[in-house]
């Protein structure tokens, strides 16, 4: 059997869009560099065939999260430089510079340990500062920041890459905290002028080139989330989700549908049943709330999203185009990520970082 038919639905994952939109985020930033945020295994979409697409198409800089994601990317991109923004946790500074991997340090005490391994080691190691200029989470908070101004030898043994900090509501344009936060980092800028700067995120590229700096971090918008929300949605969409039809039963008032009998019947119709659920990452808030297209025709989930199933009304769809075997788009042209997500009451991230692995996977690439 071909493994599509061993499972209840099949992911598309266009490499060929999440380029695209590398180079329409690379073309907005008039010099300074564009990286590409690899984590959570590239969003969800699999960091092993996601970051050698963007090296193809020329982009040097990736981010991940943990060291083990680091290690991961190095496998497939010997030449790339790799950073791990949440920095060398205890016991992780053999794995780092064995597979020359640059951490960010976030605190006094990763500057203090980074520079004792660097004496060990005997030459200096590689890292990135993380200034904290308004999240209150990762990164030196104030009071620590001028201690590392006052106190610059602290550095010592460190091959400072960058200064870098992370902007807590660049998808808010007009939000007050953003010019804030820049200010606050062209001031602790100032003592480390001739160490290179990056702040943008990917909706902090469209804030303007005062946030670009020496290098731009993009994320979700590589992968077709809207960086503006409450905007037209500039970047192309990546991820498609079909679900099959396993079954299709005809109902009449007074039935109900599914765990708990939350959706009653109110008219002769027919009802599929698909091969997706909250184990596929395909959420349960989206329970009578979330929406399918066959073609171009809305089919609506009726009844909860259980673990392996959901239930779609497909009533006003012809007999042959809902059958089993038939494919519903899940997240395709009609209904993308960021409309799924608002269906769901969450955002794009949790959509695609919760895409299981249950899924036949397909990707597009061009280099195929």
């Amino acid at each position: 059997m071909p493994e599509s038919d061993h499972t209840g639905a099949v992911l598309t994952i266009d490499l060929n869009a999440i380029v695209a939109n590398w180079l329409l985020l690379r073309g907005m930033l008039a010099g300074a560099e564009c990286a590409a945020v690899v984590k959570a295994d590239a969003y969800g979409l699999g960091a092993d065939r996601v970051a050698p697409a963007l090296a193809r198409a020329g982009c040097k800089t990736f981010f991940v999260a943990h060291v083990g994601e680091g290690v991961a990317v190095r496998r497939v991109l010997p030449n790339a430089t790799i950073h791990v923004l949440n920095g060398p946790v205890p016991g992780s500074g053999k794995t780092l510079i064995d597979h020359q991997l640059v951490p960010v340090l976030n605190s006094l005490g990763d500057i203090e340990s980074w520079g004792d391994l660097a004496r060990t080691h005997g030459a200096p190691l590689t890292a990135d500062v993380h200034i904290d200029t308004g999240m209150a989470r990762l990164g030196l908070p104030p009071d620590e920041t001028e201690t590392l101004i006052r106190e610059p030898e602290r550095l010592d043994g460190i091959k400072l890459t960058f200064l870098m900090s992370h902007l807590a509501c660049a998808d808010e344009a007009d939000h007050p905290l953003n010019h804030q936060q820049l200010t606050d980092f062209l001031r602790v800028r100032q003592p480390f002028k001739d160490v290179h700067a990056s702040f943008a995120n990917s909706s902090g590229i469209f804030l303007g080139p005062e946030y670009h700096f020496d290098l731009a971090r993009p994320g979700v918008a590589l992968y077709g989330v809207g960086p503006r929300p409450g905007e037209t949605n500039p970047m192309a969409q990546v991820v498609r989700l079909q679900g099959k039809i396993l079954q299709v039963r005809d109902v009449d008032r007074p039935q109900t549908v599914g765990y708990g009998a939350s959706h009653r019947v109110v008219r002769r119709g027919r009802v599929a049943t698909v091969g997706v659920g909250y184990a596929d990452g395909y959420l349960r808030s989206l329970s009578n709330s979330g929406n399918g297209y066959i073609e171009d025709i809305r089919v609506p989930i009726v009844g909860r999203v259980s673990m392996d199933l959901i239930t779609l009304d497909v009533s006003d769809v012809p007999v042959d185009a809902a059958c089993p075997g038939a494919l519903v788009d899940l997240i395709g042209p009609h209904n993308p990520v960021d409309t799924v997500a608002a269906e769901a009451g969450t955002i794009g991230y949790e959509i695609l970082t919760g895409l299981g692995s249950r899924y036949h996977r397909v990707y597009l690439d061009s280099a195929d």
